[in-house]
């Protein structure tokens, strides 16, 4: 049955009950719901049944996706150890004994940033959490302290070579690839994608030329005045969040975390994914090059996760940090923090199957190709990704249905399959930097214990100045297929706008107050 622009309402519909409800996980169950009454003759009881037994069960009974869901916990449970075992304080700390001015609290932050960029949640509030002693005693507000956390947790995360969300935009990506029958590996079609993550890269980029050369602009520019010359790190009256309960690592009191504890599971999980993938692509027999194309990403990031878990449980328990018992309690609690992406997954699975029964990629393309332009694609990839992902407040959701979208749409108008799921990469993180109901935006508020509007206030303006740079680079890249020119162009323009926006909307620092080291009372 040919559906023509009714097969648009499942997708549409997911997307403006996200808009509503903010609230991605009803929304994109509504989606699949109605693809299956659409099927089955506009039958709502036929429609539930099917939502289940055709698409849901199916989806999640699949062993690949099975993979998917195992290392997604196995990701989970690493992070718990990871906590546990307080590496990332003790590198903090290290930091910290370096610092002797403000820039250098900030750079220490941003670097501390960068590292953790296997887990947006343990980055925000541990990084916000741990380096928060040292920006106050150089005085650095807490907005910007939230600032220089939120911006660097969620783009280093799709930039770096494995973390929680590149497992889970791998099974994104892994679906569609069967839904549109191309062969590869979800992992190398990642990689690929980042050259061309502008959004992420540029957002990074702002927040070094912010630090380094001290361009502060806006109301970020008042509040790093106010902290500096006056000592008050936040404003008067301001509220600021407490991250207590969520980032509880449970130490005992007389226990001096260990970088080793951190630096050692992580080297075992990076260091582990070439040989497997080597391994898993039938190396020697193959070439190298055609061995990683063939690789088994999934089940090679999951051996990598579990024998990364194991090191760090192992090493907790070699220092009497808990238990065996304890220990099995912890794997337990790592595999129950994955489960939103867990259903996520699973939904989002369901209606890539429900809009590929329906052709719905058929005809968003056939119109595409009638009204618009390939070489402007990307672009509104980015733009409608980023309206969806300020309104509902989540990166995962918008991924999930915007994916399914956007890489059908690149195959068939012969569009990078890499700049089309970059778009909503980047779509996404924009959003979710601009939007006050983010999660990451929410815990990197809690982390810094800044007031939370503060730092929504704070932060948008040079979101968007990101932002722009990042549409300037999708069009170009449109036009022109590269990244580096692509790219090249969305940094000129930042430090442009960035200067620009200083000179006009700064508040210089006398140069007294930056080389102040005097704890704030």
């Amino acid at each position: 049955m040919d559906f023509g622009v009714l097969s648009l309402l499942p997708p549409v519909i997911a997307i403006v009950l996200a808009l509503i409800t903010r609230n991605v996980i009803p929304a994109l169950f509504a989606g699949v719901w109605l693809g299956a009454t659409m099927i089955y003759d506009w039958n709502p009881f036929m429609g539930l049944y099917a939502s289940f037994s055709d698409f849901i069960i199916p989806n999640v009974g699949d062993p690949w996706s099975a993979t998917v869901l195992i290392y997604c916990g196995l990701f989970g449970v690493l992070i718990a150890f990871l906590q546990k075992t307080g590496g990332a304080h003790a590198i903090a700390n290290a930091i910290s004994r370096k610092v002797r001015s403000p820039k250098g609290a900030q750079g220490s932050t941003m670097l501390f940033g960068i590292i953790i960029f296997f887990e947006d949640y343990f980055n925000a509030l541990t990084v916000g959490s741990v380096m928060r002693s040292v920006t106050d005693k150089m005085r650095v507000s807490r907005e910007k302290l939230a600032y220089i956390v939120d911006s660097t947790s969620a783009p280093i995360c799709l930039l770096g070579p494995v973390s929680t969300w590149v497992v889970f935009v791998m099974g994104l990506i892994g679906a569609q690839f069967v839904e549109l029958g191309i062969s590869g590996s979800e992992y190398m079609t990642y990689i690929f994608t980042i050259p061309f993550n502008f959004y992420s890269i540029l957002a990074i980029l702002l927040v070094g030329i912010i630090i380094f050369l001290k361009w502060d602009f806006g109301p970020m520019a008042q509040a790093e005045y106010r902290a500096r010359t006056a000592g008050k790190l936040l404003r008067d009256g301001a509220e600021p969040s407490s991250d207590t309960e969520m980032m509880d690592v449970e130490m005992p009191e007389d226990y001096t975390p260990k970088i080793k504890n951190m630096v050692v599971p992580l080297i075992v999980l990076v260091g582990l994914i070439p040989p497997l993938f080597l391994w898993t692509g039938g190396y020697p027999e193959q070439d190298l090059v055609t061995a990683f194309g063939e690789a088994d990403g999934a089940t090679s990031i999951l051996i990598a996760a579990f024998a990364a878990g194991l090191v760090a449980m192992l090493m907790g328990m070699q220092q009497k940090l808990y238990s065996f018992k304890e220990a099995m309690s912890i794997i337990v609690t790592g595999f129950r923090s994955m489960t939103l992406v867990y259903i996520i997954l699973a939904l989002a699975w369901s209606i890539g199957s429900v809009t590929s029964e329906l052709g719905t990629a058929e005809y968003l393309v056939n119109f595409a190709e009638q009204t618009t332009s390939p070489a402007i694609i990307p672009f509104l990839i980015f733009v409608v990704a980023s309206i969806v992902a300020f309104t509902t407040g989540t990166s995962y959701g918008t991924f999930a249905i915007m994916i399914p979208i956007a890489m059908p749409l690149a195959v068939s108008m012969d569009i990078s399959i890499y700049l089309a799921i970059a778009a909503v990469f980047s779509g996404g993180i924009f959003g979710d930097h601009c939007s006050p109901i983010s999660d990451t935006t929410i815990l990197s508020s809690a982390g810094a214990s800044s007031d939370h509007i503060d730092h929504v206030n704070t932060q948008i303006p040079y979101a968007i100045t990101a932002g722009v740079s990042g549409v300037l680079s999708f069009l170009i890249a449109g036009m022109t297929g590269s990244s580096v020119i692509a790219l090249g162009t969305g940094i000129v323009v930042l430090v442009a706008l960035a200067f620009i926006l200083h000179k006009m909307w700064g508040k210089p620092i006398p140069d007294k107050y930056e080389k102040m080291v005097n704890p704030v009372k």
